[in-house]
């Protein structure tokens, strides 16, 4: 049975259609992805899956019990709350219920057959089981720590920034874990270890979540299901961003198959239509009725298979990229640069260029100096040591705050300043409509106002009017943020047939390794590494390292330490294990080969029985463990007395 269910719901703002006659559902352990273009109705279904937005056809069903909980764009908070009392505070049920818990043991230490208490404690053990709520001061703090809030815990939230105040919501709710989580764009404003974090706390703590989000690894990675919202309707896809792709594929496949029969069968229908003898006849109205409406899914089905093979090819397209101009000059030149902001250092003896065709992504943890070096290439703060040299070329800047907007403007006196309706794009003159349709524009919004716009929308303005400019180098600032799936797409497929120089502060790992030849990575404490790796690469690397640094730690710990006014020797019984134990789990290891061999041949498994033979394999290596790890002590200690 579905936790909730929205059956034939329809909703419209003023005369623009956003659903038509919907259905979706959500069952426990669900993870499901809802994409589309901005403006599409993304927004709109999560509001209607929350509760918070009225529509008007259609039902939502809800079991009673089920507590569904929204992560908004613009969090509010009470005044002078700090940041460890907003998550405490989203948590005040699950505490009382911890409280009423441990209250309920006492009572039943005097009374522990009341049949009563019992099954108050067995509900309340079912909560706290599923909300997995038995330690949550230590998750706090995890959490605290995880999302960079650790140095705020103490601080009023309303004194944070608007990425920070997000965190302190997100950690809040993954802690509070709702029967259902919506989750409005959840990693904007976290940088790659806090999403792998959240991404882990999501998978492990096994959320029921219906999610929004461009970042395509977090959809892989997360969605057991994707739902496209494409002209009003709902499209399901099964997993993650790949198999969305994949599918989406097929599907064109299928529709372009289908339109070819349909044509046959018009064509043929159209021939009965041209002799028209019987055609005016009552009783042949219905087929001349049904030659109509063919020709109307004619004409349908070709703009619909185009708009699918165009955004499929704007995914899977690769631009040649080795086409050079200026014969690769240098743009940017640093050695042994230092900066430092306050008292932290950001850089610290960093050397590097930037030449003409490079594609750079500046990544690392947020705080750590990222858009620091974006302002140096910018020239707008300077180095405090080394040597910083910049070419003469034409700079391209995409910011988060759209500085480059005036918001009381029109779209069309944005791109046409000196009037008119033409536009010059690189060295072609075009109509703005022409232009804009390209960035997923429609013909009305040309008079809207910029202020009136969504954040997504400004952005994509923004990055149209960027690539009307004549420039030698870009220069982007998280790019993909607000932006949805299709116009990142369309940012790609312009960056990659750029011919010049590109370095962007980005978070989106998918956009990285698809754009980025070279990585500059902000390691903390002013270190920056250069690497050539994708970034995916990078980060798989990283981890594996930090998981052997910290095996290492343990097994450091579990070594004998070493003292001077001690002799370290092996007992006559360990000597006599040291010699033993490597024949004895050699024969092991064979007795166990053989076993399982036995077990992948019918003629040999049915002599001695199936339960009897993985019964002794089962002991056997279960036996062996201990063996390996006992050899395994000798060994080290007989290397710890050779270095003596």
């Amino acid at each position: 049975m579905a936790l909730l269910d929205i059956l034939e719901i329809s909703k419209a703002y003023e005369s623009q259609q956003i659903l038509e006659k919907i259905d979706f559902f959500v069952e426990k352990g669900d993870r499901i992805c809802i994409i589309g273009k901005n403006g599409g109705g993304k927004s709109t279904l999560m509001k209607i899956i929350n509760g918070t937005l009225d529509f008007e056809d259609g039902r939502r069903i809800i079991q009673k019990s089920v507590k569904v909980e929204m992560l908004n764009q613009t969090p509010t908070f009470e005044a002078n709350i700090s940041v460890k009392e907003a998550i405490e505070e989203e948590l005040s049920e699950l505490k009382n219920a911890k409280l009423e818990y441990e209250t309920l043991l006492l009572k039943l230490e005097n009374d522990f057959e009341n049949i009563e208490l019992l099954k108050k404690q067995e509900q309340l053990t079912n909560y706290l089981d599923i909300h997995n709520a038995w330690n949550l001061d230590d998750k706090i703090q995890r959490v605290l720590q995880q999302f960079q809030l650790k140095e705020y815990e103490n601080r009023p939230v309303t004194m944070l920034s608007g990425g920070e105040q997000r965190r302190v919501t997100l950690a809040g709710l993954i802690l509070k874990k709702p029967d259902i989580l919506l989750l409005d764009e959840p990693t904007n404003h976290l940088d790659v270890y806090m999403v792998e974090f959240l991404e882990d706390m999501l998978l492990k703590e096994k959320f029921t979540l219906v999610f929004i989000s461009h970042d395509r690894y977090f959809i892989d990675r997360i969605a057991t299901k994707t739902v496209e919202i494409d002209e009003c309707k709902l499209r399901t896809f099964q997993g993650g961003y790949e198999n969305y792709l994949s599918s989406k594929e097929a599907l064109m496949l299928s529709l372009s198959k289908t339109h070819d029969t349909l044509l046959k069968h018009l064509k043929s229908e159209e021939a009965w239509l041209r002799r028209g003898v019987k055609a005016r006849l009552k009783r042949n109205e219905g087929r001349k009725q049904r030659v109509f409406e063919l020709r109307e899914n004619a004409k349908k089905n070709p703009s619909l298979i185009h708009k699918m093979k165009l955004e499929l090819e704007r995914e899977q397209k690769n631009f040649n990229q080795d086409k050079s101009i200026n014969r690769q000059k240098m743009l940017f030149e640093m050695y042994d640069i230092h900066k430092k902001l306050g008292n932290k250092e950001l850089i610290r003896s960093f050397s590097g260029r930037v030449l003409q065709n490079d594609r750079i992504a500046i990544v690392g943890k947020n705080g750590a100096g990222k858009s620091t070096l974006l302002k140096i290439f910018l020239e707008e703060l300077s180095v405090d040591s080394g040597s910083f040299k910049k070419g003469k070329f034409k700079i391209g800047y995409f910011d988060q705050q759209r500085t480059s907007l005036d918001e009381n403007k029109n779209i069309t006196e944005i791109f046409c300043p000196n009037g008119g309706d033409r536009v010059d794009v690189r060295g072609s003159n075009m109509h703005v409509f022409g232009y804009l349709k390209n960035f997923l524009f429609p013909k009305e919004y040309l008079n809207k106002k910029i202020k009136f716009l969504s954040g997504g929308e400004k952005n994509r303005v923004a990055l149209a009017l960027l690539f009307t400019k004549d420039m030698d180098c870009l220069i982007l600032d998280e790019p993909t943020n607000d932006l949805d799936i299709p116009t990142i797409n369309i940012l790609e497929e312009y960056i990659q047939s750029f011919q010049g120089a590109v370095v962007f502060v980005s978070h989106d790992r998918y956009f990285v390794d698809k754009i980025a030849k070279k990585l500059y990575i902000f390691k903390g404490q002013g270190k920056i590494e250069e690497s050539y790796q994708s970034y995916s690469d990078y980060l798989s690397i990283e981890k594996e390292l930090k998981e052997l640094d910290s095996f290492t730690c343990k097994e450091e710990k579990l070594k004998p330490k070493v003292t001077t006014n001690r002799t370290i020797k092996l007992s006559y019984k360990e000597k006599k294990d040291y010699e033993d134990l490597p024949l004895l789990i050699e024969k092991l290891e064979f007795e166990i080969e053989e076993l399982q061999k036995c077990l992948q041949d019918p003629t040999c498994y049915q002599k001695i029985g199936l339960s009897e033979l993985s019964k002794n394999l089962e002991d056997k290596e279960a036996s062996l463990e201990p063996l390996i790890e006992k050899f395994l002590e000798l060994e080290e200690k007989v290397e710890l007395i050779s270095t003596l």
